[in-house]
């Protein structure tokens, strides 16, 4: 449990790595021979689940000083491979362990046990390889090779097998189109495609992100990179610095295609003080109001702008709901659950979340096995008129291990 105080907050800390980068990179690092080099610091529990099944695929996986050395091999001495609570990491690395001529299993822990995973197999058995998986859930089990193709993805719930099959079939024997109607979080394929062209992968890719056409057998070498900075993990300590005081949060790319960096968009809708120098985003406290924002393509937005939307006067509303019911916890509920707890007034209007502003008293919280749910909960307590009891605070872990420490060090002495 952890006990967050109301208070102040002052100074700067740097962003953790983005995971999202983290496990693209680590992906596509084990599949390329020759030794790939990316620098991130410490790994958050989600990307050492990539590197665990990279390794488990064959790849070389060391710790270097500032990260990690991965060289890729395609001889996967591992039948089944542990994608931990990751969702990110089970849907991707399907694609990229349909490559193999072997079966493979990719297994889950915790919330991704109960999570969809349906998604993968049809596009899969389209392009060659054979994949099933338990009633739609994990374990999902593939056995490849791809041979490539024309296939049509669902992406309409999540694009992360999408970014999988990016990553897999510029390794196929054959040429491949891939079509993605109704894609959402398209910042994310952005991402990918924005970092895949960084490491040489052709592709030709429509203006719209629903149309990808891939050349098979391209022979890529091995990349060195820096991990960027994390918005979704930044955007809890910059609401955090538009409630409580003035944080900087250093190592952030304001032009990146993340999509939580519109977390900015959502601070100056809601009036606070806002100023970018160069790689630095600082948030001064100021007077708050409610504001209108679509989430839709960035839902995990939704926990820290709930915390921003406690301490506004008046009502926000935040479009995307449809989006909340399968991440690590049913966020929605979740999220009206444990702030009710707090007195904050939340409902659901049709695909909006409808929140009005006001006092929250201190109390006792449980983040439901959810690291966004912590960190929102834990941001908000900072303007409670009590101390806040987080129960399962440990579940930061999964995405950034150094939040509370990065916190406490935000406070003055």
């Amino acid at each position: 449990m952890k006990t967050i105080f109301p208070g102040t907050l002052r100074g700067d800390v740097a962003a953790p790595p983005s995971k999202s980068v983290a496990q693209r990179a680590v992906a596509a690092a084990c599949l390329i021979d020759g030794e790939s080099r990316i620098s991130m610091g410490t790994a958050c529990d989600d990307v050492e689940s990539a590197l665990r099944v990279a390794a488990g695929l064959g790849a070389m996986v060391r710790r270097t000083d500032d990260g990690y050395a991965i060289s890729g091999r395609i001889n996967p001495p591992a039948s089944v491979v542990d994608c931990g609570e990751a969702g990110l990491c089970l849907r991707m690395f399907s694609a990229v362990a349909a490559l193999f001529d072997r079966e493979i299993a990719l297994g889950a822990r915790g919330s991704l046990q109960s999570r969809p995973a349906d998604m993968v197999v049809s596009p899969l058995c389209t392009l060659g390889a054979s994949c099933t998986t338990a009633n739609g859930l994990p374990p999902v089990r593939v056995r490849g090779p791809l041979t490539g193709g024309d296939v049509t993805v669902d992406a309409t719930t999540s694009s992360q097998f999408l970014t999988g099959l990016l990553i897999a079939l510029p390794h196929c024997k054959g040429d491949s189109v891939v079509r993605a109607p109704g894609l959402k979080s398209r910042p994310y394929v952005a991402m990918t495609v924005g970092f895949l062209r960084d490491i040489s992968v052709r592709m030709e890719v429509g203006d719209d992100l629903e149309t990808f056409r891939i050349p098979g057998n391209q022979v890529l070498s091995p990349f060195t990179m820096t991990v960027e900075g994390d918005w979704s993990g930044a955007s809890f300590l910059l609401v955090a610095g538009a409630l409580a005081g003035q944080v900087s949060v250093k190592r952030l790319n304001p032009a990146d295609s993340q999509a939580d960096r519109r977390i900015i968009e959502a601070l100056e809708m809601a009036g606070a003080d806002v100023r970018i120098n160069k790689d630095t985003v600082s948030v001064n406290q100021s007077e708050l109001n409610g504001f209108s924002f679509d989430a839709t393509h960035c839902p995990d937005l939704f926990p820290p702008l709930a915390a921003l939307a406690a301490h506004c006067r008046g009502t926000t509303r935040i479009a995307g709901v449809h989006r909340l019911s399968s991440k690590e916890s049913d966020r929605g509920a979740a999220i009206i659950e444990e702030f009710g707890k707090l007195g904050l007034t939340i409902r659901i209007e049709g695909d909006e979340m409808v929140i009005t502003g006001g006092p929250l008293r201190g109390g006792d919280v449980d983040a439901h096995g959810d690291h966004r749910m912590a960190m929102a909960l834990a941001v908000a307590a900072l303007r409670a008129k009590d101390q806040v009891h987080i129960h399962g605070d440990d579940s930061i872990n999964k995405s950034y291990p150094d939040f509370f420490r990065d916190l406490e060090r935000l406070r003055p002495a």
